[in-house]
């Protein structure tokens, strides 16, 4: 992973603005901003996006059906934000704390509420081995966590049956956040800031001599820019090919049930977000902004294209929901189905993010395999990318698009 071109690009680009001041350019005169077409509205394009405006760069953001929308991967009601992520996963753990930080202090700057400290409670199964590895990774990024018996934890919320979970890690700082409602509060401050927004499809014009020359919209209409970011979410490995096999988004399905009138046990205030570590992968959120009980399961679904796929529940995932709803969390045995939602997950083959140059061309930076886990890092994926694009730090090593690959390649 090399960014020193992205570095020479820059400073070619301010090297211009020079030039133009030596040969008669007025003293007053600003130097030349770098521009940037990000594609993609969702947790990693918006953010990047703001990101890279705050940073002085010119901004044109495009998204095919707008921040947030029915189709994408950063739409809905609510997305958890926690730490706990198994072993050897301490980058993305000190991702969340630093996106803890983020959320809270944009939070403050819209006056918005957007992050609902609701805690987050991860139920290990008879293997525990992913939340065992998980607390030193906790403690070393200085993650709050408790490791709460099962004793302990049916004391604190009488509304979970706990059977068949030994013990469980709680993260007290943790919850979750407002969606639909954060992309489109990012986009709000994007245009604030000066940044351009185009609703189109945005498709990448051949690549030459290490470069690509912009983005066709369609109807002839061709954007340019010094530098292309790519965070189509879902869409990522039809927009880049060679990466079909590595991103392939699955079809969730997610309901929202009703609570008994004037029951607050199962809103935020009460009741943490929550995954099942067992054998049955369920995870929830509680109160959704009055949206109602979130709950859906985590097993991936078959593979699905995220332009036209239908967005209808099944029967089956309904069934599967209640039944389980009625063994952990008995009260809401036969409450009622208020919403639903059909979205996908679109995680790397291997769970890692993308954050890289294009291996083609020194001026496109791809960003992707976030999925729904991946909203909560957003801010932080935003920081990442303005780093690498305006060449002031390189991104993550685990996020390099050479592990997928030779893994690929490897493969054949």
């Amino acid at each position: 992973m090399n960014t020193k071109s992205s570095r020479r690009t820059f400073l070619k680009i301010s090297a211009t603005a020079g030039a133009a001041y030596v040969f008669g350019t007025p003293a007053f005169a600003k130097p030349v901003r770098p521009s940037v077409i990000v594609v993609g509205a969702g947790a990693f394009g918006g953010w990047s996006a703001l990101q890279l405006t705050q940073r002085g760069a010119k901004v044109t953001l495009i998204d095919a059906w707008g921040p947030g929308n029915s189709r994408a991967s950063s739409g809905g009601e609510t997305r958890t934000i926690r730490a706990t992520y198994g072993p050897a996963h301490i980058l993305y753990t000190k991702m969340v704390a630093r996106g803890l930080q983020l959320w809270q202090e944009y939070e403050r700057r819209w006056n918005l509420k957007l992050f609902f400290r609701s805690g987050a409670l991860r139920m290990a199964g008879s293997d525990d081995s992913y939340e065992s590895a998980a607390l030193p990774v906790l403690k070393e990024a200085g993650i709050r966590f408790e490791k709460l018996s099962t004793a302990e934890c049916a004391s604190r919320w009488a509304q979970i049956n706990f059977d068949g979970v030994p013990w469980s890690v709680y993260e007290p700082d943790s919850g979750f956040l407002a969606a639909r409602r954060a992309c489109e509060a990012v986009w709000n401050e994007f245009l604030k800031q000066g940044g351009e927004y185009q609703q189109g499809h945005a498709i990448p014009r051949k690549i030459a001599g290490n470069h690509m020359d912009g983005v066709d919209l369609g109807d002839g209409k061709v954007l340019k820019a010094d530098f292309y970011v790519f965070a189509p979410g879902p869409w990522l490995g039809g927009v880049f090919p060679f990466l079909a096999s590595s991103i392939t988004p699955t079809r969730q399905e997610v309901f929202f049930f009703g609570t008994p009138a004037g029951d607050l046990r199962f809103n935020e205030e009460h009741l943490p977000t929550w995954i099942d570590g067992g054998k049955r992968p369920f995870f929830g959120v509680p109160g959704n902004h009055w949206r109602g009980f979130k709950i859906a399961d985590d097993t991936r679904g078959p593979v699905i294209d995220p332009t036209t796929m239908e967005r209808e529940i099944s029967r089956e995932k309904l069934s599967a929901a209640r039944d389980y709803m009625r063994m952990r969390f008995p009260a809401m045995a036969g409450a009622p189905l208020l919403e639903s939602r059909v979205c996908q997950y679109e995680n790397s083959s291997d769970h890692n993010f993308i954050l890289d140059r294009h291996p083609e061309t020194e001026n496109v930076w791809i960003v992707g395999g976030g999925s729904g886990h991946g909203f909560k890092h957003g801010p932080v994926i935003g920081e990442m990318v303005a780093d690498a694009v305006l060449g002031s730090k390189p991104p993550p090593a685990e996020m390099a698009l050479a592990r997928l690959l030779r893994n690929r390649s490897e493969a054949k």
